[in-house]
């Protein structure tokens, strides 16, 4: 998820669904079994998620967020308390994807 701010107003938070769907159909990918999410881009993905969570957990209340329409350049005002339980719930799938990779590849040592 990308975050930037816009031009001299500080404390504006702009987040980007694309990024975080691009998260979500790796995950996709990784249940339907197909193939694994490569584990390097697993671990750019979860690092990104933290920084985007601790830069919104740190705003100010008087700050606002917002969030960007997939395939746009268009942004909306978003809440930011649901914006941050998204991103947290995100994190979270990520780091249990993570550690399912981690499990696979150690069950697949022991073999």
């Amino acid at each position: 998820m990308t975050i930037s701010a816009i031009g001299k107003e500080p404390g504006v938070l702009l987040t980007t669904q694309q990024e975080q769907m691009s998260s979500q159909a790796l995950l996709r990918e990784r249940g339907e079994g197909s193939k694994l999410p490569d584990k390097e881009e697993l671990n750019r993905k979860i690092k990104e998620q933290k920084i985007v969570v601790d830069e919104i957990s740190n705003l100010k209340k008087n700050r606002k967020v917002y969030r960007q329409q997939p395939n746009s350049n268009i942004f909306f005002l978003a809440d930011k308390t649901q914006t941050l339980s998204e991103c947290k719930i995100t994190l979270d799938e990520l780091k249990k994807a993570h550690q399912e990779i981690e499990n696979s590849e150690k069950s697949k040592t022991k073999k």
